[in-house]
């Protein structure tokens, strides 16, 4: 008997378009490991077992299967995407447990290429934090459950590394995909600005936030983000000439330091880079000293534009903390000129470079504790201190991957991130699958 669970999206997908399997077959196999594992896990808040293998059906009767590009792929959602029939809570006491009346336009593209949503994951109160806990439920990673998944995309990330779904969809305001992929072993990028629509909370936050996919290989991540996309921008083209990257592992946070795994990751990925032909320099970006602040405003800020509506009774100490310093900021944010001067700052940066490869992560994952009852700065320290590298590149509003790399001495994986200019989503999707191809790595966790 074949199983589909551990395949990646496209050979689910090639299959099933091939009838060499039904889609409520490879649907039914995840739910069952869904069932087995996550309860070790706690990647789900909602596992939709009956609307999943309905669906399946729904999708074996279409008249276009043979063309779907994820046909019978079951994929898991973020829950701060609606998806039709089902609540969406945002790891939150105070949202409304209201169904939805229809599908988030990026769930609404997954369902139309195909896919079956299986069930919504855990996050963060209001996806705020970089580890993933709270009243619905806590998000631990599969290569270590005693550590977090990360955050805010914790429980897709989870999903994915655990074999429980092949692919997932997560969103990222300052790292939220980057972050917890990074931690989990998995692929994923972070569109620039306007490649998939976004409609995340109210407003965005700014402009910052990005949905995405997350994915155990290259292809798969390429394929779900052209499903998402507005435009054909994702499309292999190739192998990628010799380009000019620049690594850098110095954070861009003042005070803070990355750790001594995940700056030789970024080395030994320089190296490869090297060996494979492009020309590799060592170079920091102009970071500027503000850029602590900067990232604080805009991070608080919007929490505060997304907790406006909700009873703060109902919050956690720490998200009415943030929210309540973040309505400070709010009118310097809205019109204010940090982020275009940050833009302007960068951008001779890569005028010279076509890539800035660094470590994804300072350091590994915190402990997995009930960090939503824990106090507000605690948070902040703990979340700025691992996951310094991610938010200047929300802030710009310019693509950026996060690829495993290594490994830590826990056995865990490491990952670099990958950053190039507006516009250059195709060409870090080649670069990370020259990675890929040259140091594979173990696509899920080691649970069986």
């Amino acid at each position: 008997m074949t199983t589909w669970v551990g395949r990646t999206a496209v050979e689910i997908a090639a299959a099933v378009r091939e009838k060499q399997a039904t889609a409520r077959e490879v649907v039914a196999e995840h739910l069952a490991r869904i069932e087995r594992l996550d309860g070790g896990i706690g990647a789900f808040r909602v596992v939709r077992a009956e609307a999943a293998l309905a669906e399946a059906d729904e999708v074996a009767a279409r008249g276009d299967l043979a063309e779907l590009p994820l046909a019978g792929v079951p994929v898991a959602v973020k829950d701060n995407l609606a998806v039709r029939g089902e609540s969406t809570r945002v790891g939150s006491a105070a949202t409304p447990e209201i169904p939805a009346d229809a599908d988030h336009v990026t769930v609404a593209r997954l369902r139309a290429a195909g896919a079956v949503v299986v069930g919504l994951t855990n996050v963060p109160e209001l996806c705020v934090f970089g580890t993933t806990e709270g009243v619905h439920g806590t998000a631990r990673n599969p290569w270590d459950t005693s550590r977090t998944a990360g955050g805010s995309s914790g429980g897709s990330a989870a999903a994915v590394a655990a074999g429980m779904v092949p692919i997932a969809l997560g969103n990222d305001g300052m790292g939220s995909l980057r972050i917890p992929a990074a931690n989990c072993g998995l692929v994923t990028i972070k569109p620039g600005h306007g490649v998939v629509p976004a409609g995340i909370g109210d407003g965005d936050w700014f402009g910052m936030s990005e949905n995405g996919p997350l994915a155990t290989t290259v292809e798969d991540a390429r394929l779900m983000l052209s499903v998402l996309a507005d435009t054909g921008a994702v499309r292999r083209d190739g192998e990628p000439g010799a380009l000019r990257v620049a690594v850098s592992v110095r954070s861009p946070l003042a005070g803070v330091t990355v750790s001594a795994p995940y700056a030789a990751a970024a080395r030994d990925a320089a190296g490869v880079l090297m060996k494979a032909g492009h020309q590799v320099r060592r170079a920091d970006p102009r970071y500027p000293l503000s850029l602590g602040v900067t990232s604080l405003a805009h991070w608080t800020a919007g929490t505060a534009v997304d907790a406006a509506a909700l009873d703060p009774r109902l919050l956690t100490r720490r998200t009415r903390v943030h929210a309540a310093l973040g309505r400070r900021f709010l009118n310097g944010v809205r019109g204010g000129s940090a982020r275009e001067e940050l833009r302007r700052r960068l951008e001779p940066f890569f005028e010279e470079y076509d890539v800035l490869l660094t470590p994804a992560l300072a350091r590994r994952s915190p402990r997995s504790e009930p960090w939503h009852e824990r106090g507000w700065l605690r948070n902040v320290l703990v979340n700025t201190n691992y996951s310094p590298l991610t938010p200047p590149w929300n802030l710009t509003g310019w693509p950026a991957m996060a690829v495993p790399f290594g490994t830590l001495p826990s056995g865990a994986p490491a990952a670099v991130q990958l950053v190039g200019r507006p516009g250059s989503e195709a060409e870090l999707l080649r670069v990370a699958e020259q990675l890929e191809g040259l140091r594979p790595w173990r696509r899920t966790a080691p649970l069986d």
